[in-house]
């Protein structure tokens, strides 16, 4: 293969996986992983992230106290700032719907199963049994445009995973858990919880782990101009 065909392969294979097997993860792996992950741009070099790497009873810690916020009063966990407008129009709306039941077809959960549909929450906030949850958060001050170099630095991690054979699953529900990890961690108000990630290497015998998701074609979302 030459390089963009290697490039192409790594893309193409980095898939969000809901589900991992329990197998550890070298610490030395997660340092090589976030070394390289930090030459993502950024707008004039101002690098707007900060990670906080769970494993271990640290991790166990976090998720169970997460869970028990989620079990008390799931209703009133808010976001650190919106995912979606509050009425989401086409033809993103047809997107969201054809994966969300994609999604509870491959679980086996319907859309009117509450109690499953809970249950699915909760082992969003169990980083899906990885052996490592990854939590990352931004100084509030910044402004959205912030956002666009985390997206860059998120994907890094991502690419630079499955390089080294691992898989994840990028996890803004994370935003909903603010209190815990503030309480857990000790993050400053300062910084904004942005998201979540599960890392480790998934389990691909779960049905959500093989979904084939339909990608838009070229000429569907680029414009070429040259005159």
């Amino acid at each position: 293969m030459d390089t963009i065909q290697l490039t192409e392969a790594l893309i193409r294979g980095r898939q969000s996986k809901r589900g991992f097997l329990d197998r550890p993860v070298p610490m030395e792996t997660l340092r090589e992983i976030l070394s390289v992950a930090k030459y993502a741009p950024s707008s004039s070099n101002t690098q707007p992230w900060r990670c906080y790497v769970l494993t271990g009873e640290a991790r166990a810690k976090i998720v169970d106290a997460a869970v028990d916020a989620y079990r008390a009063s799931p209703e009133t966990l808010a976001p650190e700032y919106p995912f979606f407008p509050k009425e989401l129009p086409a033809p993103y709306s047809s997107r969201f719907n054809t994966f969300r039941g994609m999604l509870g077809d491959a679980q086996g959960v319907a859309r009117s199963d509450i109690v499953g549909r809970r249950r699915d929450v909760e082992r969003q906030f169990r980083f899906f049994d990885a052996p490592v949850g990854l939590i990352f958060t931004m100084d509030r001050r910044l402004e959205w445009a912030s956002f666009l170099c985390y997206g860059c630095f998120l994907q890094n991690i991502m690419l630079a995973a499955r390089a080294g054979g691992l898989d994840t699953c990028p996890q803004q529900i994370w935003s909903l858990q603010s209190e815990v990890l503030r309480a857990g961690l000790g993050i400053p108000e300062g910084e904004m919880v942005v998201a979540g990630m599960s890392l480790g290497y998934a389990d691909n015998s779960m049905p959500e782990n093989n979904m084939a998701l339909h990608k838009l074609e070229l000429d569907e979302f680029v414009s070429f101009v040259d005159h």
